[in-house]
């Protein structure tokens, strides 16, 4: 039964991902830089980070990205959202495992916010063979510390809300 209940559990929060995803979409940002976001659907992976393993995460991650873009993305925005997914769960896992005691899941959400960013910029200066666009990375830095502030307070307030769940308990690492 533990089983079905994180099947259950992980298939849920690729939904909300999705929803949030397609709900951010709708959302007109007022951001300087072209194509910002603010980085909804990352709740659920940091919710994920804190309450799944790390293998289980990253299964998360790939559905949401593959399904996001079949709904509505292309080739580009399937690779975009891969490199910067792929390097901003690399540096919340190293954050949250260095800084175990003394790292919060706002600081862990912050750094995998502006590490998407620099990774999304790293796979821009691929495609169009310019390392110029990394001058987009101040500004997408301010951004990201502030969406993911945001993001952390709000997976923080899920995952205790979380806990009190009777079939959760045996899901948590």
């Amino acid at each position: 039964m533990k089983n079905t209940n994180k099947m259950v559990f992980m298939a849920l929060l690729v939904a909300q991902a999705l929803v949030l995803y397609i709900f951010e979409g709708m959302i007109p940002v007022p951001f300087i830089t072209p194509g910002a976001k603010l980085g909804l659907s990352n709740i659920v992976t940091v919710i994920a980070l804190y309450t799944l393993s790390y293998k289980e995460t990253f299964i998360i991650i790939f559905l949401r990205i593959l399904l996001s873009t079949m709904f509505g993305g292309s080739l580009s925005s399937f690779m975009y959202s891969v490199a910067g997914a792929l390097l901003s769960y690399i540096i919340m896992i190293i954050v949250k495992t260095v800084g175990k005691n003394k790292v919060s899941i706002i600081g862990v959400s912050s750094s995998g916010a502006v590490f998407h960013n620099i990774g999304q910029l790293l796979m821009a200066a691929m495609i169009v063979q310019n390392i110029g666009v990394m001058l987009y990375l101040p500004i997408l830095t301010i951004a990201g510390v502030g969406t993911g502030i945001f993001v952390g307070i709000t997976s923080n307030y899920a995952t205790k809300h979380l806990s009190k769940i009777k079939y959760l308990k045996g899901i948590s690492q």
